[in-house]
């Protein structure tokens, strides 16, 4: 799979691999080939290249419990044959080249390979490794046009036109995983399962259209249709091996509407803006990544150099790691993965080692912090004595002050002044960070100034590292215009005193 150079992707949350091993054996197109691993034998006959021989292709269908005189029966058995020889679930030994005494070419053999062990003695990794290998496969095909294109393209000699036919296997399977990468990266970061499928045309668009086009021209709109009728062939293929759940175009739909109707669906003003139903809008393909394709999508993202974190991944390092590791994680997966680090731990060594991971006047200090506060908020009263350790640290006083506060604890130290605007910067400066400049941040903003008489006056003193940058943020997001002239002031002497 192609990758931009080592980005770095949110988290996904995936069930455990026994989990994904089950979900493996039960994908149609997996468990056919497993069938067709344990059919093999003496009995069978296949080709140079280890293709079955076309006339035991409804011997094979028969064996998978398909109609063999359903045009479809013997497609599907071929499928899943390659799958099983291309997985090593079947062993195959190729005939002769020269054919025997007559010319005629000889078959070669089948034997279930070493492989198909695997499938019900093997760990859960051992299946899942099976399935990735099945998934090549799959997706190699589905790169390849389809049988009508391919028929188009022969020339009179009866060969493949190819520069008729305009397909590059390269560019293909680039387009493929572009696709994926999109699907995966949609899913990930909150908009793919946690809304439900995504319709193709968001899909398509998102390989066609580029993020500073405004009203895309014709000419794109109809890329656009075309790569959904293309996502539409692949996505049906791409389904059986588990790796999506597909609801195709409705092929009525495409007779119903017109070229310019269609290729509007993939754009902003298609029929989703214009205030179609859901109903409508699903007509023209959902797709969503299952767990299983989460998976995969992700596997092939590593062996490719992408970072693609996974919660969980972080329960063995230690506190540093974790929060300058969740410091880039929607909050969510942030807490999911705090909470799984937090799980395996004896708490008040815990809570004392997120604390001194907590500190640091580098950029990223504040949202460490942060994440460290939300770490710290579900622990009970076994995390008091190291919370108390810290009430006269510059850089934690105030987040400690705040967690026992907020957990009942008795006489707690009011914090000095000093200490009370370093906080103050020191969380606006996190909350940029997270979320960036959000509607939310100016009412917290006029609230911290509000309470703070004379607090421009005094702000831009205070001995933090972004204390200029966010008194600018305030001077553009407050609320009250007087505060955010105010602010500005303030920033331009927290930048003097800075030099």
């Amino acid at each position: 799979m192609s990758a931009e150079p080592h980005p770095t992707l949110p988290p996904v949350r995936l069930p455990s691999d026994a989990e994904l091993a089950r979900d493996a054996l039960g994908a149609p197109l997996f468990a056919r080939a497993v069938r067709l691993a344990r059919w093999a034998g003496p009995h069978t006959r296949v080709h140079t290249g280890g293709e079955l021989a076309a006339e035991q292709l409804p011997e094979v269908a028969a064996a998978l419990g398909l109609d063999p005189a359903d045009e479809e029966g013997p497609v599907l058995a071929s499928q899943a044959w390659r799958v099983a020889v291309d997985t090593g679930l079947v062993d195959v030994t190729e005939p002769d080249e020269g054919g025997d005494a007559d010319g005629e070419e000889e078959s070669g053999t089948a034997a279930p390979g070493e492989d198909l062990a695997l499938v019900t003695g093997g760990a859960p990794g051992e299946v899942l490794d099976l399935w990735l290998a099945a998934l090549e496969t799959v997706l190699a095909d589905a790169a390849v046009p389809d049988l009508d294109d391919l028929v188009d393209a022969l020339d009179a000699g009866g060969d493949i036109d190819f520069d008729r036919l305009d397909w590059n296997p390269s560019r293909e399977a680039d387009f493929l995983d572009g696709v994926l990468a999109n699907l995966y990266l949609l899913t990930v970061s909150g908009r793919g399962a946690a809304e439900g499928p995504i319709p193709l045309p968001v899909l398509a668009a998102s390989m066609v259209i580029p993020e500073d086009m405004g009203e895309p021209t014709d000419a794109v709109l109809e890329q656009v249709s075309d790569a959904m009728m293309r996502l539409d062939d692949q996505f049906r293929q791409l389904e059986p091996i588990g790796l999506v759940e597909f609801r195709p175009v409705d092929e009525a739909l495409m007779a119903e509407a017109d070229d310019e109707e269609f290729a509007a669906a993939g754009s902003a003003s298609g029929p989703a803006a214009r205030g179609v139903d859901d109903e409508d809008v699903s007509r023209y393909g959902l797709v969503r990544l299952t767990p299983l394709g989460l998976y995969g999508i992700r596997a092939r993202m590593l062996e490719a150099g992408v970072t693609a974190p996974a919660v969980g991944e972080l329960a063995d390092k230690g506190a540093d790691a974790l929060l300058d590791a969740v410091s880039g994680y929607p909050e969510g997966a942030a807490q999911a993965e705090i909470e799984q680090w937090l799980a395996g731990r004896e708490p008040r060594g815990a809570v004392a080692e997120l604390l001194a991971a907590a500190r640091g006047a580098d950029e990223g200090g504040p949202l460490r912090r942060l994440r460290c506060q939300q770490a710290l908020a579900p622990a009970g009263p076994e995390a008091e004595e190291a919370v108390r350790a810290v009430l006269d640290d510059p850089e934690l006083g105030g987040l400690a002050r705040v967690w026992l506060s907020e957990h009942g604890v008795a006489d707690v130290p009011a914090p000095d002044e000093a200490m009370v605007f370093w906080l103050t910067v020191d969380t606006i400066a996190a909350q940029l960070a997270a979320d960036g400049e959000t509607a939310e941040l100016p009412l917290l903003m006029r609230s911290l100034t509000e309470h703070h008489t004379g607090f421009f006056d005094q702000v831009w003193r205070v001995d933090h590292p972004a204390t200029a940058y966010v008194l600018e943020a305030m001077g553009r997001m407050h609320p009250d215009k007087k505060a955010a002239k105010e602010s500005r002031k303030a920033a331009f002497k927290a930048r003097s005193r800075q030099g």
